[in-house]
């Protein structure tokens, strides 16, 4: 993992180390077949391949350590020594780039990972479950799971929350430079449209399977999940011969750097990511972020316990530490993402903390965003990204 940083407000962070930290932050959507692929790796592994002599635990005294497999960059420091300065246990920080990495080496390491907490996107976790990589929850330990939301809770790949309780959401949107595309854009269609004209050359598009070929399904009225062969044809067809050639980069990480030195005109972006580039560019009126229509993503991430985890107390006091109203709103500041929390908005808001419009969204914007799926049109997806990565020159 980066070097933790001081712990301030996340505006005080400078653009080089979000440039830095970039590369390892934040979570790489359905990317995570892209390589060895975390569904083939899990179709691998025997069910209930976790080990039942780990401990459990039961409310008893706290080990002195916890180890924490996660995304780069994605807690607040203040948090994490929080945790240790009031409680006691010493945390250990490991950061993983993608859900296929996470699940790979749970997989070899067959419940003796010597991890803790993982924070695995949500769809992978029924096929985690199944797999027996996941710890089920002890949910009397965790108290302050009454100050999550009920609209976080009991998501179709955990019904009853039995393995993991939200860590952060977003959606993926995108931003334009206002003093080049001078008309408005408010679609999945317009940004494709100003791609191959205003910003022709200068657009970026996330480096992921799922949202590249994602803005096509949306745009389209067609459902990003489909397994239909004719639609991902269509799909690949439009995005190889007709988009690609005015794609200038991939890149999941524009706020980093992209966004704050002005390099890109339009730039496909996750929300907490594009806030972070708008606040720290200096420039904030300049650029504007649009929640497209029709419809767009919906992912979480989500805090777990892996099957065999040797410190089980701590990672229970853990997870209900971070949950506590004050944590929650404090990770929210550093990360930029809801983290799930009943009432939030408004203690966000009390707060003063800046461009909130790219935290929350209303009920009717949360209607048209769409939760990913892991299936059959996996590798078809993941091919279509390569062959437009390909024909982009990238």
């Amino acid at each position: 993992m980066s070097q933790p940083r001081t712990p301030v407000r996340i505006l005080a962070s400078t653009t080089a180390a979000r440039a830095i930290t970039a590369e390892l932050s934040r979570r790489r959507f359905l990317a995570a077949a892209a390589a060895a692929g975390a569904t083939s790796l899990l179709a691998a592994c025997s069910t209930g391949g976790g080990t039942s002599s780990a401990p459990q635990a039961t409310g008893g005294e706290l080990e002195d350590s916890l180890s924490i497999y996660t995304w780069g960059d994605y807690d607040a420091p203040d948090v994490l020594e929080g945790f240790t300065a009031d409680l006691g246990p010493t945390i250990q920080m490991d950061s993983f780039g993608s859900n296929e990495e996470l699940i790979s080496k749970l997989v070899a390491a067959k419940g003796s990972s010597g991890y803790d907490i993982i924070v695995p996107t949500g769809v992978f976790i029924p096929q985690m479950i199944e797999n027996g990589l996941l710890s089920k929850l002890n949910k009397d330990l965790i108290p302050n799971l009454q100050h999550v939301d009920d609209a976080y809770l009991g998501r179709a790949w955990d019904p009853d929350n039995d393995y993991s309780i939200c860590k952060a959401w977003g959606t993926t949107g995108y931003v334009y430079d206002t003093t080049v595309i001078t008309r408005e854009l408010s679609t999945w269609a317009d940004f494709l449209d100003a791609a191959q004209n205003e910003a022709s050359g200068k657009t970026s598009v996330l480096d992921d399977p799922g949202d590249l070929t994602g803005m096509y399904f949306w745009a389209n009225g067609i459902d990003w999940n489909t397994t239909d062969e004719a639609d991902l044809a269509a799909a690949e067809e439009y995005l190889v011969n007709s988009l690609a050639p005015h794609v200038s980069a991939f890149d999941s990480y524009p706020g980093g750097a992209a966004i704050p030195q002005a390099t890109h005109v339009l730039m496909q972006a996750w929300n907490g990511d594009a806030r972070i580039g708008m606040l720290e560019g200096g420039e904030p009126d300049r650029w504007k972020w649009v929640f497209p229509g029709p419809e767009t993503e919906i992912w979480m991430d989500n805090w777990a316990i892996a099957a065999g985890a040797p410190h089980p107390e701590a990672a229970h006091a853990f997870i209900d530490y971070v949950l506590s109203p004050e944590n929650s709103l404090a990770e929210l500041d550093y990360i930029g993402y809801h983290t799930g929390g009943k009432d939030i908005e408004q203690a966000a808001a009390d707060a003063g903390l800046p461009m909130l419009d790219l935290v929350f969204f209303t009920p009717e914007q949360l209607e048209t965003m769409r939760e990913g799926e892991v299936n059959e049109a996996q590798q078809v997806r993941v091919d279509i990204w390569n062959k437009t990565k390909a024909a982009a020159g990238a």
